[in-house]
Order: C-alpha cells, then sequence, then structure tokens
C-alpha cells in the first residue's frame, strides 16, 4: 500500500478580483431551468498548472489574476452577488463586487501526485480549505 503523501499548504489571505473596467449595474433574474432548488448548492474546483519554461522571470499568479479582471469585463455577472427575491426567485446583483480569489503554494511537486491528479482527487480538502 502507499504511503500517503504529505505536504504543507501556504495559503494568501483571500481577496476579491474585480473587473477591470466598470461593468453595468443591474439586476438579471435566473432562468427558471437555472433556479431549481436542487441546483442550489457549490462544487469546490483547483486548477493545476504545470511549470512552462516560457513562464521563466514571471508570476503566473498575477498572470491569472490580471486575466481573470479582463474576463470579467464582458463576464459581469459572475463579479456580482446571488440575491433571493419574492418567492424564493435568484437573481443576480451585477455589483462588481469581484470574485474571490486566493493564492496557496504548496510544497510537493505535481509529479509527486501520480495519477492521483484524476477525480476524485485525493488531497482537496487539504488544498481548498474545505
Amino acid at each position: 500500500m502507499a504511503q500517503p503523501l504529505l505536504f504543507t499548504v501556504k495559503r494568501c489571505a483571500p481577496e476579491y478580483v474585480r473587473p477591470s473596467k466598470p461593468a453595468p449595474h443591474e439586476i438579471k433574474l435566473l432562468s427558471d431551468i437555472d433556479d431549481q432548488e436542487g441546483l442550489r448548492f457549490q462544487i469546490p474546483a483547483i486548477q493545476f498548472y504545470k511549470y512552462d519554461p516560457n513562464m521563466a522571470g514571471k508570476d503566473p499568479v498575477d498572470i491569472i489574476r490580471k486575466a481573470l479582471a479582463k474576463t470579467l469585463v464582458f463576464y459581469y455577472p459572475f463579479a456580482g452577488r446571488l440575491r433571493e427575491g419574492p418567492g424564493r426567485k435568484l437573481m443576480v446583483d451585477c455589483n462588481d463586487e469581484g470574485i474571490l480569489f486566493i493564492e496557496a503554494d504548496a510544497d510537493v511537486s505535481l509529479k509527486e501526485f501520480g495519477d492521483a491528479l484524476q477525480p476524485p482527487f485525493p488531497c482537496l480538502d487539504e488544498l481548498l480549505l474545505l
């Protein structure tokens, strides 16, 4: 039986990434398809990026943060907040508050995980602080 992989994760303070340009401030009602009781949950997600020699000397977190801010200009409802209205109808308050972004570093390489990078990922709780 393989030994469990032990590693430490260092998380930076959470921050909000806002759209890089002002977006329309409006309320958008969710469609009846999107506003179903059975869909009111969150799914944790994690992204892994292998080292790219073309990125030498560049901070990948800064690049991701800036790209996210530019993307939110076009997908501005993602930078808003879900609100519940009369009859439990969900709506998005497009207010440019931003999305939660947490930078983290682990003292382990992707190679050390081997084939475990396929879902279900065994260390998801440790990496996402669930």
